[in-house]
């Protein structure tokens, strides 16, 4: 019986080399920290599940997180600058959702990259300052229907 690679949730695993991974695997990666961070500041707020659930998914749009991308913008190095590019510009094999536009999608996209990265890298002091300073300081745009 194979068993399932859990090792990644040991604080010593190494992905390895972070040029190993294109932008859209990054991508990937950062949707879901995204998501969690998201869900976990939700998880705090005394709110019940079904309005959690409203705020996440405003939160998690294209067009908040092209908000929380220029949000951070200012505050991001050279590397970072350029997987949030490289994600911007990738081509993904789908359409943008519905309710985005192609330049909302490709900057989600470019900021889940810079999501993965910071991980891939265990530099999460950085990930978490990003990512609290992208939730402060877009909290007007997702908090209005609160």
């Amino acid at each position: 019986m194979n068993h399932l690679p859990v090792e990644v949730f040991d604080p010593g695993f190494s992905f390895g080399d972070v040029r190993a991974f294109n932008a859209l695997q990054l991508a990937y990666l950062g949707d879901t920290l995204h998501d969690l961070y998201v869900r976990s500041f939700l998880l705090t707020s005394g709110r019940q599940v079904g309005a959690m659930h409203r705020m996440a998914t405003r939160m998690v749009s294209a067009g908040a997180q092209r908000a929380m991308l220029e949000a951070i913008a200012g505050e991001l190095t050279e590397e970072e600058q350029d997987i949030v590019r490289k994600g911007r510009n990738a081509q993904s094999k789908h359409a943008p959702p519905k309710h985005s536009t192609a330049a909302d999608y490709g900057s989600a996209t470019g900021l889940e990259a810079l999501w993965g990265m910071l991980y891939v890298k265990k530099n999460m002091e950085r990930l978490l300052y990003l990512m609290g300073k992208a939730l402060h300081e877009t909290e007007e745009l997702w908090g209005k229907h609160s």
